[in-house]
């Protein structure tokens, strides 16, 4: 437990830390090499914000640990539209584009959806797999097609450094991020076995919590800037790639039982309810206020009390 603790706090600051310099990396190399800036835009903003989620769940899946990679999907998709939603709202009252409401939230809402139903009979198949991964795709189409990314413009210039210098550093950044996924997955399950938890209840609060902090922390820096208009819209495409991308991951990985009868019943139910109701609340005048930010955060909360109390 004493070196449980350090490693899962270093691991996360490598996770997170490698993902940055991975994702800018591979954008300048995708900018270098003619792309255009709303398919880069959709690179950074959709596998930048699920990369960690993606490396930590992917290597708790190929060890065997379904339960803490589940746990953390459901738990960051669930952080994502209570914790974060909520906090940035108590900051600023958030604004949302019509076009989150007409494309994004029913995007996020179908994929939160299709992911709550697969893991409803406590398994996840290798055919439900390459569902999600269809899904993935259709998505992305959507995403590029429309133009859904947020404003994407900068995206596309490429970097002033040597090709040989932003390849170097997307390798390091790539190296850093298996490291750290190896460390956190080892610690959760160190402190899961220690305390006598689940799996899936760590991945749920530590894992989730940790991979969504630099979320909390880009998002209430926007916020307190003014730019509060793709705030919501972020968020929604972060649980798309989180239920399509890093499910279909888990899934392909190790089709396997995954053994938490309480997060694939109840925590499903938490996610899709959670989903549903950022939207609906989304929805009403087009904005977020700073009393349904409370309102979120105490659901926040509340999700963890209800994983927490069987």
């Amino acid at each position: 437990m004493l070196i449980a603790i350090p490693v899962l706090i270093a691991g996360l600051v490598l996770l997170v830390k490698g993902a940055d310099r991975f994702v800018d990396g591979a954008a300048d190399i995708a900018a270098a090499r003619g792309w255009s800036p709303i398919l880069v835009g959709a690179v950074v903003i959709g596998f930048g914000t699920s990369a960690p989620e993606l490396l930590v769940s992917s290597v708790a899946a190929a060890q065997g640990d379904l339960g803490l990679g589940v746990g953390n999907v459901i738990g960051s998709n669930v952080a994502n539209l209570t914790l974060v939603l909520g906090v940035a709202s108590m900051v600023a009252v958030l604004t949302v584009e019509r076009e989150v409401l007409t494309r994004e939230g029913p995007l996020a809402t179908a994929a939160v959806a299709l992911f709550a139903l697969f893991i409803l009979d406590g398994e996840l198949t290798r055919f439900e797999g390459f569902v999600l991964l269809a899904g993935l795709v259709v998505a992305l189409w959507l995403i590029i097609r429309a133009g859904i990314g947020g404003d994407t413009g900068e995206l596309g210039e490429p970097s002033d450094r040597p090709m040989n210098m932003v390849a170097l550093a997307t390798g390091l950044g790539l190296v850093m991020t298996l490291i750290g996924a190896q460390g956190v997955v080892w610690a959760a399950s160190e402190i899961a076995s220690e305390l006598n938890l689940t799996e899936g209840f760590v991945g749920f609060t530590l894992v989730a919590l940790g991979t969504s902090l630099p979320e909390l922390g880009t998002t209430v820096a926007a916020c307190r800037k003014g730019q509060t208009g793709l705030v919501v819209g972020n968020l929604l495409g972060s649980n798309i790639f989180n239920s399509l991308a890093v499910g279909a991951a888990i899934a392909l990985i190790n089709p396997a039982s995954i053994g938490d009868d309480l997060l694939t019943g109840r925590g499903a139910a938490i996610m899709l309810g959670a989903v549903v109701f950022a939207y609906l609340v989304s929805a009403t005048r087009r904005r977020v206020s700073r009393i349904e930010g409370v309102i979120l955060f105490a659901i926040y909360v509340g999700a963890i009390v209800a994983i927490a109390g069987g």
